[in-house]
């Protein structure tokens, strides 16, 4: 997980309302690269994959792609010490629910934790 960078949520937020959307595409890029990092294979799945077969499904697959995704987030966090939240039902609720964006942060904001819990772990 070294390639793992926190971001701020705020910016990200204000910069998907100021582009009408587009940067939230970026964002989910980065999203699911840093979850593949996480689950350490690179090549899971394609950030670019993901992103088009939500369009073509019309959102069916990111609902899948989100509760596959928060259930990793949730393994990695127990490993890390850290309580299950069941982020899986909460990110598919939400998605659910065209709060997507909400989704984004919360994935995000568990990233950074990640990054940050990965930072301060001694490397031998």
């Amino acid at each position: 997980m070294s390639t793992l960078q926190r971001k701020n949520i705020v910016t990200c937020i204000i910069l998907s309302i100021v582009t009408c959307g587009f940067y939230s595409l970026y964002w989910l890029y980065c999203i699911v690269t840093d979850i593949n990092t996480i689950s350490e294979d690179p090549n899971a799945m394609s950030p670019v994959l993901v992103i088009i077969l939500s369009f073509v499904t019309c959102g069916l697959y990111f609902l899948y792609w989100v509760y596959k995704a928060g259930s990793l987030l949730d393994q990695k966090m127990i490993e890390t010490g850290r309580t299950a939240e069941s982020r899986s039902v909460l990110y598919v609720v939400l998605a659910l629910f065209c709060f997507a964006i909400v989704t984004y942060a919360l994935m995000q904001d568990t990233i950074n934790q990640l990054a940050e819990s990965n930072m301060s772990k001694p490397s031998f």
